[in-house]
């Protein structure tokens, strides 16, 4: 699998996307990490593990403690790869001011 469906793949699972804005914050244990879900600590390493082959989290060992890292390269590349239907979308927002204007304008002109 590439990288870029790697990526959405561990971004598909509410659990791994609050995971995520947790360590943005600052890096964390398991531990700090599974508190606010109602989990065992199991079922949050693997999704550490999702998040890990998806190159989104590290880990490092401080003596017992496995600290986790976010590692946000992964998510420029989700970014960018959204940042190219931007034209997409405003040309289409365009299209739909324009047509708007046109019915504003064809309601004043009906009622003159």
């Amino acid at each position: 699998m590439d990288q870029l469906s790697l990526t959405f793949h561990a971004l598909a699972d509410p659990t791994r996307r609050a995971i995520l804005m947790r360590l943005a914050e600052s890096d964390a244990t398991v531990n700090e990490l599974a508190e606010p879900f109602d989990l065992r600590l199991p079922t949050i390493s693997k999704h550490l593990k999702v998040l890990q082959e998806a190159s989104l989290v590290s880990q490092t060992r401080e003596a017992q403690r496995r600290l986790c890292h976010l590692e946000a390269k992964a998510l420029k590349e989700v970014a960018d790869w959204v940042w190219n239907y931007r034209t997409h979308w405003e040309e289409s927002f365009d299209r739909l001011d324009a047509f708007l204007s046109d019915i504003a304008a064809a309601g004043k002109a009906s009622k003159n």
